[in-house]
């Protein structure tokens, strides 16, 4: 038996699986039904213990050809774990991915309790161990820190297209998923990931047509240094900015963000348009929102969540850029 102690004093008593080693992270809940391999190799979870709300959990095993990037997740919580996967595409089980990874998780726990506390309390640091600790001190003391130098690549990486190259686009990577390089290769773009402390003046000199801004775990407001670059590329080049690259444009742009209490984190976020009658089910990962108010008439926002009414996209009139918080890559809903 191993705990799952949290920050408020609350202990969840479980199963181990994966590595056996304790592990203190942000506790957060991810709502979708499937995707848990896309889940576990996010690196917008960097620094997080992730609760899967839906109950069982790697029946179809881990399939390497799916993976998004690195496994940056501190631990991971399921009610049960399914140790014999069939699937033709399976590559491994869930238990031995997070044994190589060195990721500890519990399963047996009650992730619905779980889940509505986190909802009513918010999002609040947890530990993964073997004994409860005398003290909270270290699991309150716990931030997510350096998230996006954590998970960024180190040097720039080129993807080409399988024929002509029509278009070449700059992606910023503050830890991109690798479905985005997909779908740019797919529509014949020639794609240059650049780290994320890449100077505006070295992406500019790639002339390259277009700027993504890719997605990436932690607290916006921490990337000083990528918000100065930012605003020397505004303008400068048609910008596309996905999650946390639209919160990191507004930002730079003079507006605000702001934690939400608990995150939009699954596969079924409904987004509707604000010019428009369509709704859109997408797929989300983040902690943090825009402040639409704070962006001022030098911006129009262009979605919203219709759960909670954030943010979930601005146009910038002007410069050439728009971005979104959700995943535009991603399969979420019926087609």
């Amino acid at each position: 038996m191993a705990y799952l102690v949290l920050s408020n004093g609350t202990v969840f008593s479980g199963t181990r699986f994966g590595a056996a080693c304790d592990s203190i992270g942000e506790l957060v809940f991810t709502t979708g039904m499937e995707g848990y391999i896309e889940t576990l190799t996010d690196e917008s979870y960097a620094g997080q213990i992730v609760t899967q709300t839906f109950p069982l959990i790697g029946n179809y095993g881990m399939i390497e050809e799916d993976f998004e990037g690195k496994s940056a997740v501190r631990g991971y919580i399921v009610r049960e774990i399914c140790d014999t996967p069939s699937n033709f595409r399976c590559d491994e089980t869930v238990d031995s991915f997070l044994k190589k990874h060195n990721i500890p998780g519990l399963y047996g726990i009650d992730t619905r309790a779980l889940t509505r506390m986190l909802r009513e309390e918010g999002t609040m640091n947890a530990v993964i161990c073997d004994t409860v600790p005398e003290t909270l001190d270290a699991l309150k003391a716990y931030s997510v820190q350096n998230a996006v130098s954590s998970v960024s690549c180190t040097k720039p990486l080129e993807y080409f297209p399988d024929g002509e190259i029509k278009h070449r686009v700059t992606l910023i990577d503050y830890g991109a998923k690798r479905n985005i390089i997909r779908c740019l290769v797919k529509r014949g773009c020639h794609v240059t990931v650049v780290p994320y402390n890449t100077s505006a003046e070295d992406i500019l000199a790639q002339n390259s047509d277009g700027i993504m801004l890719s997605n990436g775990p932690g607290d916006p407001t921490e990337n000083v240094g990528c918000i100065k670059e930012l605003q020397k590329l505004l303008g400068k080049k048609p910008i596309f900015g996905i999650c946390l690259g639209h919160q990191l444009t507004a930002l730079a742009m003079g507006g605000k963000t702001y934690k939400l209490k608990y995150g939009h984190r699954g596969a079924n976020q409904p987004v509707k348009e604000v010019v428009g009658t369509r709704t859109y089910i997408t797929s989300q990962n983040h902690g943090y929102a825009v402040d639409a108010e704070s962006l001022g008439n030098h911006a129009r926002i262009s979605y919203i969540n219709a759960n909670d009414g954030s943010c979930e996209g601005v146009d910038y009139p002007g410069l050439s850029c728009f971005t979104v918080q959700f995943h535009p890559e991603a399969c979420s809903g019926p087609k």
